[in-house]
């Protein structure tokens, strides 16, 4: 017999005040598939993310959960396919009264602190698991030993230009040695 699967959205009006409500979400072959596909993936192995929400302090809710997923990738110098594990601690902080958003303000002042988001009605579990696992993706994957090699390119017969000729002060260095040179 399987476990009942966890709710993707959890609303607010729902949730235990004096008690942890815990989740995990675990996707199933296609919607790793949609998961990889929206996030520009060769492909999402494997993806869990499991913790809990609770009330934190009058109206705002805290969610703890561990994001596990194993990601392929294009290596950025080779395009050969790179397997990646992230596991990562995620937190996030609902707050009932953030300061609105108003568009006649010149300056709206966001909290520091990234982990704060606005309480709507819901508790977007599903969102939450993508854009964490969207923040936690390496930028730049690498095969092992890929490395970026310089490349000169010129028509036949001319002398390619460096990244050392490239420099504002390049020429005057020239200049200088030739003077060392003439005395």
């Amino acid at each position: 017999m399987s476990e009942p699967k966890s709710p993707r959205r959890l609303r607010v009006s729902d949730l235990p005040e004096r008690a942890k409500t815990l989740f995990e979400i675990s996707p199933d072959t296609d919607e790793l598939a949609m998961i990889a596909q929206q996030l520009d993936l060769e492909a999402l192995r494997k993806l869990r993310f499991a913790g809990y929400v609770e009330a934190d302090h009058d109206n705002d809710w805290r969610l703890e959960a561990e994001l596990g997923a194993t990601v392929v990738q294009p290596c950025v110098v080779t395009l050969e396919p790179v397997t990646t594990r992230l596991d990562e601690n995620v937190i996030r902080h609902f707050v009932a009264h953030l300061p609105e958003d108003e568009s006649d303000a010149d300056e709206i002042e966001l909290p520091e602190d990234e982990s704060i988001e606005r309480l709507g009605r819901e508790i977007d579990l599903e969102a939450v698991m993508i854009e964490a696992l969207a923040l936690v993706l390496p930028l730049y994957p690498r095969t092992p030993g890929a490395t970026i090699e310089n490349v000169l390119v010129t028509e036949p017969g001319a002398t390619p230009l460096s990244d050392e000729d490239m420099r504002p002060f390049a020429g005057l260095k020239s200049l200088r040695d030739k003077l060392k040179n003439d005395d």
